[in-house]
């Protein structure tokens, strides 16, 4: 794992970090608007931020729409890449999720972003389709990804087999 980090809920104060964050990793990237608008306006929202020495490494957030968690975007720093910051933020979300009443956490993923399908897998996320020009930069396909969330042992685990 990387250098110690704190994973918290994303203030406004956030946003610059964030979206340096934002514009290195996306080719369409949010702007502070979209962020401004989740973080104020969006009761589903709920977002999280990886920071280190208050320096802002990584971002995650979801929507609670019911019973079900819908991510909506995972983002690391470049410098920060392979430090397990996405993995930890993806199970900040999946725990968040959880305690928010979640029973299943969802997402899309690009076709090509091998190394974030694998992270999923790993946390217990099933492909389950595909949306067939979902990413509007480069209309590339994106994998559907499923997780069943459950209590066991007083942590959250997954069903993966069963979805």
């Amino acid at each position: 794992m990387g250098e110690e980090c704190t994973i918290r809920k994303m203030m406004f104060h956030d946003i610059d970090q964030v979206l340096e964050v934002e514009r290195l990793s996306f080719p369409s990237p949010w702007s502070r608007n979209a962020f401004e608008a989740e973080l104020h306006d969006n009761l589903f929202a709920h977002y999280f931020v990886a920071e280190q020495d208050e320096t802002i490494v990584g971002y995650a957030g979801m929507w609670m729409v019911l019973d079900e968690a819908h991510v909506t975007n995972i983002a690391v720093h470049p410098a920060f890449r392979g430090l397990n910051y996405g993995k930890r933020l993806t199970q900040e979300l999946i725990i968040q999720a959880f305690k928010l009443g979640a029973n299943r956490i969802t997402l899309e993923v690009r076709v090509s972003n091998l190394v974030a399908r694998n992270l999923y897998k790993g946390l217990g996320f099933r492909e389950v389709g595909v949306r067939k020009g979902y990413y509007s930069d480069n209309n590339e396909d994106a994998i559907i990804m499923w997780k069943n969330i459950q209590l066991s042992n007083d942590y959250v685990s997954c069903d993966e087999g069963r979805g």
